[in-house]
């Protein structure tokens, strides 16, 4: 049955042309993030007085910036920023989110509302702010980054998890592991929280588009990512200022963005329709 059930699930994936479409994007961005060192013409932090703000050429194949450095080896280093970025403020996101939905549904009662209740406050705040005006009391840091951008988007997850513990709550097997003497915290991590997974990691691939677009903002407006430490966003705040002379600086890290956002949104949707039974019968 195990088998039948694998081998349905990776005909579906294999169908799904937009999931192998993200699938490919986010494996490319990984190799080239891993590869970087490697494959990279330049020194990314290198300045060259010789070639400031070159167009696109043999030499340096997506041009220069406004101190000479290779745009090209910017963005394969500013790749792995950007990802590091994504999967640790996603991972720090997703631990606390788990935590709090986790201890809401189990509960219930009390412990539910006041933690709910919490989660609409935070969600009434625009994220965005919150994380401008944490980030204005701190180090621009990219750990710093990280860890606030974390703090400030656990929201969704925490909602996800409770969601799912309340219907996982009265099961069999719950009610059963309760009775034999079984701790709360052992039937939470061994009972509950495995069949909860699913929808946590779509929301978590979900989230590191959302926060390399975030981290990309914060850079951008000069509070992320401080130079010379390439990332997309500074590149692109280096666009803007040389935009009608050097159009190469915001359409490459810009094209860099948009790909990775996508890609990331292609391979979260086509999981949901993977991981989600019901829409398997509506679409057969």
């Amino acid at each position: 049955m195990t088998d039948m059930k694998t081998y349905a699930i990776i005909s579906r994936l294999k169908a799904n042309k937009m999931t192998v479409t993200g699938g490919i994007i986010v494996l490319c961005l990984f190799l080239a993030a891993a590869l970087a060192p490697l494959i990279a013409p330049y020194d990314p932090e290198a300045v060259n007085r010789h070639s400031v703000l070159s167009a696109p050429s043999r030499a340096h194949l997506l041009g220069t910036d406004d101190l000479g450095r290779d745009v090209l080896s910017r963005m394969l280093y500013g790749a792995g920023i950007s990802l590091s970025v994504g999967f640790v403020s996603v991972g720090i996101a997703t631990a606390v989110g788990i935590a709090i939905g986790a201890a809401a549904g189990y509960y219930g009662r009390a412990v539910d509302a006041a933690v709910m209740r919490f989660v609409d406050i935070m969600l009434s705040i625009p994220t965005f702010f919150l994380i401008l005006a944490v980030i204005a009391f701190l180090d621009s840091s990219i750990w710093n980054i990280m860890a606030v951008i974390g703090l400030t988007s656990w929201m969704g997850v925490s909602r996800l998890v409770r969601a799912e513990f309340l219907s996982l709550k009265n099961r069999e097997y719950v009610l059963a592991a309760k009775a034999s003497g079984a701790s709360d915290l052992r039937i939470i991590l061994l009972h509950m929280l495995p069949n909860s997974l699913a929808p946590v990691i779509i929301s978590a691939v979900l989230g590191i588009a959302a926060a390399v677009l975030v981290e990309s903002a914060l850079s951008f407006l000069g509070i992320g990512v401080q130079p010379p430490t390439p990332s997309w966003g500074n590149i692109l705040s280096a666009g803007k200022d040389n935009l009608e002379i050097a159009w190469w600086l915001s359409v490459f890290p810009g094209l860099a963005i948009l790909i990775t956002v996508m890609g990331y949104n292609l391979l979260g949707e086509g999981l949901r329709d993977i991981f989600d039974p019901r829409l398997w019968d509506e679409r057969s």
